[in-house]
């Protein structure tokens, strides 16, 4: 489910060219900070994967909304501390340390983007219960994972590389792999006959290889 639209009236709203939304994150990085109205493409491409992340982690859907507005507004004042080529794991490092501070801090926030910048799809009533039913099954079920278990674990569901996960935790490639392999033990023990619910998870998976590959 996507982010409600809001309006943000200190950010001007761009046109996005087509051909802009294929480039990789690191000719994007380079580009939003030559001109920051730019930025715009790298939060169109990770608005949804932040704020499914948050979702998971906080009890609310408002709660979820304000926090992916503060990591983009922290993204966008902090870029230039951005390497061009550790976006991914740079922009979830800040929503890591933004959902960890949420259970202290309840605050409104202000949202990023006018509301021209968001796609706003619409889910049929049958969508969205289902939706909110896989979502409460899923969280009951990370509840069961130790807390490292459990950050490595929603971090790999939000799309991000071992690599990228050690660089926003903090841990060597080493121990963030030990400890996926922990995690999918777990919760295959959890889910009993039902073991392909947590195969892409596996370090072993040809999805995860190909992706350590690619984030390496």
């Amino acid at each position: 489910m996507a982010p409600s639209r809001r309006s943000n009236p200190g950010l001007e709203t761009t046109t996005v060219e087509t051909d802009s939304l294929n480039l990789p994150d690191d000719l994007l990085v380079a580009r939003a900070k030559r001109h920051s109205p730019d930025f715009v493409l790298l939060y169109r491409r990770y608005v949804e994967a932040v704020y499914r992340y948050c979702a998971l982690r906080l009890d609310s859907r408002e709660a979820a909304e304000d926090a992916t507005s503060l990591v983009f507004t922290r993204a966008f004042t902090g870029l230039m501390s951005c390497r061009d080529d550790h976006f991914r794991s740079w922009l979830f490092a800040i929503a890591h340390n933004i959902v960890a501070d949420s259970y202290r801090r309840q605050r409104p926030l202000w949202p990023l983007l006018a509301a021209e910048s968001l796609p706003d799809p619409t889910p049929s009533p049958e969508d969205t219960a289902v939706d909110a039913d896989e979502h409460r099954w899923l969280r009951a079920l990370l509840t069961e994972l130790a807390p490292d278990q459990r950050h490595v674990v929603e971090l790999r569901l939000a799309g991000l590389t071992d690599a990228e996960i050690a660089r926003v935790l903090g841990r060597s490639h080493g121990a963030v792999r030990s400890i996926q392999f922990r995690a999918v033990a777990r919760l295959r023990a959890l889910l009993g006959a039902n073991r392909d619910a947590v195969t892409r998870l596996s370090p072993s998976s040809p999805v995860n290889k190909e992706q350590h590959h690619a984030g390496t």
